[in-house]
């Protein structure tokens, strides 16, 4: 059987759209919507490219190459190359910036709004510390909870969620048109959300996790590759319109909330204003708790997977246990810096880790047309890796930059590479690399025949 079952189909889907999207993914487009303002269909345009195409064709390139994984799949370019990527990746979706992401998300969007305006780094210490504890005690414990948490509370968050939404699109606070773009989206408010879809980190956990969906559509009788990354295309388009939709409608209620509420510092700030605008200390509360046990939920499956996946890469180190112990005590150490922190420091990674993604991705789907040559593969990464870092460097937080003395190497790069001010500097140093390592490729075979 190479076509699944409508059924089948959804089923797969479902799980699919579990995976990626957590409470996190909502902050983004509230904070998105607030900011872009009337230029919010722009954004919002750029932003599903990243936020919810990329992750698709990630797990599309994953069913097309056969590879069990992420680490084979990178280990094309060079098996140390494999190794760095396979390890950046999943510490970035784990306990550097995702997994400390999901407590202070819950904080802010739930604890925060209760406490006194004093006191908030310690009440932040005690509640990631509370937090923490009951991941690594899930994690450690790995069996139906899991489950039943994934099948009772995203239900309930998403319920939450569409009546918050329903009641907002009913009762503005704003009209749209009428409120004015701030920043980078008063003129690029499109490349600006590209970039802000980097943020969902899901094109980064779709090369992570896609391998889980890839499997399950062969365990159900898909073998042949390309009906595996057709009938992937297939789950994924159903998922990735839930979400698309998701976002859009999250944003439009993050641009109209700007008709009463100033632009909040972050989206979980922003989301707590609006459910306690509609639903009063009621619905703030419940948005607290739907939004914890989610983020629960997200923290306790990245740990898990993080830590199979550095038993898997190296069998004689720690075991999972220790590596579970040592990543909840990372990520509570991390979402003690607060989550503006979390996001400012997050965004020159995923600028450098994000063209690496990209490229990786398009090079597997099109890898027939250069018969998958790892000299056309090294040579396209080494130029995007080259050109990507220096837009790592542009990301930095200005007092970061200014401390490093990096200004100089920052306007040097904007100079030289083109698009690199709108944060893309990698694209064309990318092709250029591509054209060089077909020259390459092709010089090597010619002297072979000869």
């Amino acid at each position: 059987m190479e076509k699944l079952s409508y059924r089948k189909i959804i089923t797969v889907a479902s799980m699919l759209f579990g995976m990626f999207f957590g409470a996190g993914n909502l902050i983004f487009p509230a904070s998105m919507g607030q900011l872009a303002g009337r230029n919010m269909w722009q954004a919002s345009a750029g932003f599903l490219i990243t936020g919810v195409g990329l992750p698709l064709l990630g797990v599309a390139a994953l069913g097309i190459s056969r590879e069990n994984g992420l680490l084979g799949l990178a280990s094309r370019v060079g098996k140390k190359y494999g190794l760095f990527f396979t390890c950046a990746l999943y510490l970035t979706i784990g306990p550097f910036f995702a997994i400390p992401r999901c407590a202070t998300v819950s904080y802010t969007v739930g604890i925060e709004r209760i406490l006194p305006g004093t006191g908030q780094s310690l009440g932040l210490a005690v509640f990631s510390l509370l937090f923490f504890g009951a991941v690594l005690f899930f994690s450690l414990r790995p069996g139906e909870i899991l489950t039943w948490i994934g099948k009772v509370l995203n239900p309930l968050f998403l319920v939450f969620l569409a009546i918050l939404i329903l009641r907002a699109l009913t009762a503005p606070m704003g009209e749209i048109s009428a409120v004015d773009p701030q920043g980078a989206y008063l003129t690029g408010a499109f490349a600006t959300g590209l970039l802000e879809g980097y943020n969902t980190m899901d094109a980064l956990a779709g090369l992570a996790f896609g391998i889980i969906v890839v499997d399950v559509i062969r365990s159900l009788g898909v073998t042949e590759p390309g009906a595996v990354a057709k009938n992937t295309v297939r789950a994924g388009i159903f998922s990735s319109l839930l979400m698309a939709v998701i976002y859009v409608l999250v944003t439009v209620v993050g641009a109209q909330s700007r008709g009463m509420f100033a632009a909040a510092a972050n989206g979980g700030e922003a989301l707590a204003q609006i459910a306690q605008h509609y639903f009063g200390s009621a619905g703030a509360l419940i948005l607290a708790v739907t939004v914890t046990i989610a983020c629960l939920k997200t923290a306790v499956g990245l740990i898990t997977s993080c830590g199979e996946t550095f038993v898997n890469i190296f069998p004689n180190g720690p075991s999972y246990r220790v590596w579970a112990i040592l990543f909840c005590l990372l990520s509570f150490l991390i979402a003690n810096l607060g989550l503006d922190a979390i996001i400012a420091y997050s965004m020159p990674v995923l600028m450098f880790l994000y063209p690496l993604a990209i490229v990786l991705i398009l090079l597997t789907l099109c890898g027939k047309m250069f018969h998958n040559n790892q000299t056309v593969l090294q040579w396209t990464i080494g130029f995007t890796t080259a050109a990507a870092f220096f837009d790592l460097l542009r990301a930095l937080p200005e007092g970061t930059k200014a401390v490093l003395h990096l200004n100089g190497v920052v306007e040097f790069a904007a100079d030289v590479l083109p698009l690199a001010e709108a944060g893309f500097g990698w694209l064309i140093p990318a092709v250029i690399g591509f054209i060089a390592g077909l020259a390459v490729s092709s010089a090597r075979k010619k002297r072979h025949f000869q």
